[in-house]
């Protein structure tokens, strides 16, 4: 049955509310425990019962961190790496030009130079060299360096490693191959040898992992005042989130302390990155993944590739304030060049149609810095996986973005192996692919193939998904609050969405190009601010403000809006529906 009877909402979605077993398991929590209802809604959706309330709404880092040594390879990593650091070798730190990527690299350069070591950063270009390892840069830092560490890269990059001709370690977490590199140690939960435990963590998660391991085997050795660890899960938290990690078990815990550190100002690069995003309030999982992340993307999408990297590293103010500012205008400029992309792009998709396990377009002269995003933005609207790709020459290059559970990495690596593409890889979120323009649609149609059979494109693309009601009155900082705690929310733990019945709309203002800021309320004393972004893209600005006297069902998230030193409730509408029109 379609929640508040909903089959068709302003924006075309069907509202479906919890199942009845959540709903049951949400009221067993409530009467065991005495959480608010709402909160038990949440917890009960993330499978949480009344035993493991309490350590859910305060996860531990001691009680969730796994022991290092748990991943193959980890004991011989972190003794090569301290072995590089005695000997003061020449120690070179390759990395993905990515969030992920910068943030490990920042990780190992802040942990050398506090154990009085420096180390070369190389990021590859993407448009000149592509991801990962390439044999023409390998062999040249091998020739200069004792030690190379890959990080959020190399675990299929057999030749370039082979290149090297020194010793390479390798702290990744894409998808594993049938056989490894010839390197010293290969950390990697996504390793085919590996049991699929850790397989949530994202690179920087197994570099601080391998740092916990170096700091123990020193302290072994009798080493005191290593680097305090606890003090760099900012920059665990940052790549957790921007890399689109399933929030769940250690992460949430990276996430949590991580954002508690960031809030502190001490790295000089976050910092002047939060001023340049004009972030005026502590920071949240959003901020890390709609305005710290794709900042520090922008750099390796259309910019100079480790600019990300040397901002999270830099010590010195000034310099980092130069540097965000350089990815703020960056970022501005990716945004323009998406847009143009995501036009076409979605124009083409809805052309060859939306409704399969797959929605892919390609086009000429896109900018591979760009495809990931308008892949994410599709994968978005339609709820199915979704590949776009920019054609150039005899190739092109491609980036696709997965729907919870399908393992798009695990499908395009099959693709590669196969022979349908030059090379590809990724983890189940993301992928990345090179393809030949001549075998496109080939690749495409083999693609959705697999995809189908993990289950893609079975939920409905319209459906709007809510964990309960509320109404105005109800809807107080305070319960705002508690349901906070069941965060941080991102992949793989939606922050819950609520619908409020049968309102009315008392004022509407618009702001800016296209948004929408109005208020709300039930005509029995209890009212709410709203916010709608880009609400004038599409119906939901117009109908709002252009039918006076309606009543709608409308749906959205919570948040605590701060201004003035007053705290308050604001939602975020995502949705509305004419009361009583199905």
């Amino acid at each position: 049955m379609d929640f508040l009877d909903v089959s068709s909402s302003l924006t075309g979605r069907r509202w479906v509310g919890p199942a009845a077993e959540i709903d049951r398991a949400a009221e067993a929590l409530t009467q065991a425990t005495g959480l608010d209802r709402a909160l038990a809604q949440v917890l009960a959706r993330r499978g949480v019962g009344a035993p493991e309330a309490e350590g859910f709404l305060a996860p531990s880092l001691r009680d969730l961190l796994p022991d290092p040594r748990s991943l193959r390879d980890m004991e011989v990593a972190a003794a090569r790496v301290l072995r590089a650091v005695r000997g003061r070798e020449r120690i070179c730190i390759f990395a993905d030009y990515d969030v992920d990527g910068g943030t490990s690299a920042a990780l190992l350069v802040d942990w050398l130079r506090q154990m009085g070591r420096e180390a070369t950063v190389y990021v590859p270009d993407r448009i000149d060299e592509g991801y990962g390892p390439n044999v023409p840069a390998m062999a040249e830092l091998g020739a200069r360096h004792d030690l190379i560490i890959c990080v959020d890269c190399g675990t299929l990059s057999h030749e370039p490693v082979t290149a090297a001709a020194c010793d390479v370690v390798i702290l990744d977490h894409h998808l594993g191959g049938e056989t490894l590199p010839d390197c010293v140690a290969c950390v990697n939960p996504n390793r085919q040898d590996e049991n699929g435990a850790l397989a949530h963590l994202c690179a920087a998660a197994v570099v601080f992992l391998m740092l916990v391991e170096a700091n123990r085997q020193a302290r072994e050795d009798g080493a005191t005042g290593l680097p305090d660890l606890m003090a760099m899960l900012d920059l665990v938290a940052l790549a957790t989130v921007a890399d689109v990690a399933p929030l769940i078990g250690v992460n949430r815990a990276f996430v949590r302390q991580g954002l508690v550190v960031m809030a502190r100002r001490a790295r000089p690069g976050l910092a002047a990155l939060a001023d340049a995003a004009k972030m005026d309030t502590a920071p949240t999982a959003y901020h890390l993944g709609y305005l710290l992340g794709p900042r520090i993307n922008a750099g390796g999408r259309i910019g100079k590739a480790d600019l990300g990297a040397r901002l999270l590293s830099c010590t010195d103010p000034h310099e980092a304030r130069a540097m965000a500012d350089r990815l703020n205008a960056l970022n501005a400029e990716r945004r323009e060049i998406e847009s143009a992309v995501q036009a076409a792009a979605l124009a083409q998709a809805e052309a060859r149609g939306l409704n399969g396990p797959l929605v892919w377009a390609a086009g000429e002269g896109w900018h591979p810095g760009v495809v990931g995003i308008v892949a994410s933005r599709l994968k978005e609207a339609t709820n199915r996986p979704a590949v776009v790709i920019g054609l150039d020459g005899d190739e092109g290059k491609g980036s696709g973005r997965s729907v919870a559970g399908v393992d798009l990495g695990a499908a395009v690596q099959r693709l590669a192996a196969e022979g349908l593409l030059v090379k590809g890889g990724g983890h189940r979120m993301a992928a990345g692919l090179t393809v030949a323009r001549d075998g496109v649609e080939a690749a495409m149609e083999r693609l959705a193939e697999l995809l189908a059979k993990q289950g893609a494109g079975e939920g409905g693309a319209a459906d709007l998904r809510l964990d309960g009601l509320l109404m105005p009155g109800g809807a107080t900082v305070a319960l705002v609050e508690r349901l906070e705690a069941a965060g941080p929310f991102g992949a793989s733990a939606p922050a819950p969405r609520f619908a409020f019945p049968d309102v009315t709309v008392s004022f509407a203002k618009r702001v800016g190009e296209s948004h929408l800021k109005f208020r709300f309320g039930d005509g029995m004393g209890g009212s709410i601010d709203a916010i709608a972004f880009s609400a004038y893209d599409g119906p939901l600005g117009p109908a709002l403000t252009e039918r006076s006297g309606a009543r709608f069902h409308l749906a959205g998230r919570l948040e605590i809006n701060s201004w003035g030193g007053r705290r308050t409730v604001q939602m975020r509408l995502e949705d509305a529906a004419l009361a009583g029109v199905s």
